[in-house]
């Protein structure tokens, strides 16, 4: 197995969930344009675990808060490289992005996100 995904966890106000869920909807697809095979984000449900750390204590969340976690699936490392060299600089992500934007705010918050690359294990 080759895939190679790109994971990530961060809270944002639930507020701003249905802005975000539109301009992430119309990521995803800019992100599959540019080699991603899959793009998955969800909202935390069931959080707690006794005798585990939640994400919403590792993230430091806020009660106004929800969790999302997503993950991008490549056929490769080298994909997931070029893709996150294109992705920044398509034209249309400066325009979707604005209206993460609110009374000069941001409503997420990238400094909060956990993300990571990894390889197949199994």
């Amino acid at each position: 197995m080759k895939d190679y995904i790109d994971g990530f966890v961060f809270p944002i106000s639930e507020e701003h969930l249905n802005t975000y869920k539109e301009v992430a909807h119309r990521v995803a697809e800019i992100w599959k344009e540019h080699g991603a095979t899959a793009y998955f984000e969800f909202i935390g449900d069931d959080l707690f675990l006794e005798g585990t750390q939640s994400f919403t204590t590792l993230l430091k969340a806020k009660k106004e808060e929800v969790i999302i976690f997503g993950w991008v699936v490549f056929p490769s490392k080298e994909i997931r490289d070029l893709a996150n060299q294109k992705v920044p600089l398509d034209d249309r992500m400066e325009k979707l992005t604005a209206p993460l934007t609110q009374y000069n705010r941001q409503i997420f918050d990238a400094s909060r996100m956990a993300y990571g690359g990894f390889k197949s294990l199994f």
